[in-house]
């Protein structure tokens, strides 16, 4: 029997523009809604470019959680982001930058959470030591307001001023 995927991701805010020198493409355009979405659950849709993607997470425990990811054809992807998720739909773009044995990936968000930038950073396990460049800000990775799924509900751009310095 094959392991069950897990997803293992430590969030930071980004601050300030030093991340934009490092990085080597114009980023990829993303958007992506909610089927479903509770703290037990989430069954996304995602477009990624041209490409469409079914994943279902479970509850996290830390900053883990098992994620399972299917390709879908992306018309059927448009057509349920269209339809069938809840609005208003993530709108992104993502920028992947090399950092040591990681892979950072930078989500500049569009639409109702334009103006929150934040870094994402995938581990082999929990217990990995992660030593953040300095455009890494507040870790947020155990703040629920900065989940996708959360900011769907209530998008950043009706609370960034209620936290200190914006985000």
């Amino acid at each position: 029997m094959k392991s069950v995927p897990i997803e293992i991701e430590r969030k930071f805010l980004v601050i300030g523009e030093a991340w934009r020198n490092l990085v080597r493409s114009d980023g990829q355009a993303i958007r992506q809604g909610y089927v479903c979405r509770n703290p037990q659950r989430a069954v996304r849709i995602r477009t990624y470019g041209k490409e469409g993607f079914l994943t279902i997470k479970t509850g996290r425990i830390g900053i883990s959680r098992q994620e399972f990811e299917y390709s879908i054809p992306f018309e059927h992807a448009h057509e349920l982001l269209e339809r069938v998720c809840m609005h208003p739909l993530i709108e992104k773009k993502r920028f992947r930058i090399p950092w040591r044995e990681f892979t950072i990936e930078v989500d500049e968000f569009c639409g109702e959470n334009l103006g929150l930038v934040v870094a994402e950073v995938e581990l082999p396990s929990v217990d990995t030591v992660l030593e953040p460049p300095e455009w890494f800000g507040k870790e947020v990775s155990h703040d629920a307001r900065y989940r996708n799924s959360q900011l769907t509900i209530r998008p950043y751009s009706k609370w960034k001023q209620q936290t200190a310095g914006g985000g």
